[in-house]
């Protein structure tokens, strides 16, 4: 997939994403934000990871940008784009509802499941955005214990 999502670039649609992942970290959450845009560029909805600030384990960064989107009749012409690899659990929600195409940040910090998406005809762009990683590896060097919290895992 290239880098032009009509009206937006993956680029400019990861900006977003980027300001939500700023905006959990200032509340003391996990640094993830996603948003979810129409195919020629229109926001539909934006979220982050606030699994710490909400108290609740499944509401990451694409699940709160999804629900931020409300109903919609389809989702294949829809993008998600997401600072890090979706997990296993927000790859799942793409499948589900047939989104057409995902925007990654960075997938450096997590194997998730964004190459079965590939494999499932689902549309990934990959930028290795500096930032996005750099964020992500601060974040666990600092809340390690957090961060496999996040992820489901034991240190």
């Amino acid at each position: 997939m290239d880098d032009n999502h009509g009206p937006l670039s993956a680029q400019a649609m990861l900006e977003v994403a980027i300001e939500e992942a700023r905006a959990g970290l200032a509340e003391g959450g996990v640094p993830i934000g996603a948003a979810l845009f129409t195919t020629d560029g229109a926001l539909l909805g934006r979220g982050r990871n606030r699994r710490v600030q909400q108290g609740d384990p499944s509401l990451h960064a694409e699940v709160d940008a999804f629900r931020a989107a409300g109903r919609q009749r389809d989702y294949r012409s829809t993008i998600m784009v997401t600072t890090l690899t979706p997990c296993w659990y927000c790859s799942g929600l793409v499948r589900q509802f047939n989104i057409g195409a995902v925007v990654i940040g960075e997938a450096e910090t997590l194997r998730g499941g964004h190459e079965w998406l590939a494999e499932h005809g689902v549309a990934i762009t990959l930028l290795d955005d500096p930032r996005c990683t750099a964020m992500m590896s601060d974040f666990i060097a600092e809340n390690r214990a957090l961060w496999y919290e996040d992820i489901g895992e034991t240190p």
